[in-house]
């Protein structure tokens, strides 16, 4: 078994309503940061899998966001190998 870690960026889905971003944007905006656009919020989340390769690794990280990292009705998810063991 190799340690591997995995980076899942969760964001909110395109076209619903973020209103975290929509607070930060008016936060921005308030601050008199100018040209500040389409502000959306998501997670960062580090993993340290252990597994026997590569797209076993991946392949558990993809099962952790559709069974509980990440919303499916409202979010969408990237999965990266950040380095290997």
């Amino acid at each position: 078994m190799n340690a591997y870690q995995i980076e899942v960026r969760i964001t909110p889905r395109a076209g619903l309503l973020d209103p975290e971003g929509q607070a930060v944007q008016h936060a921005l905006t308030s601050l008199e940061f100018q040209g500040v656009e389409d502000v959306r919020v998501g997670k960062l989340i580090n993993l340290r899998v252990q597994a026997e390769s590569e797209s076993a690794a991946l392949e558990a990280a993809d099962a952790m966001c559709r069974r509980l990292l990440a919303n499916p009705v409202t979010e969408d998810y990237q999965i990266a190998l950040a380095g290997g063991g």
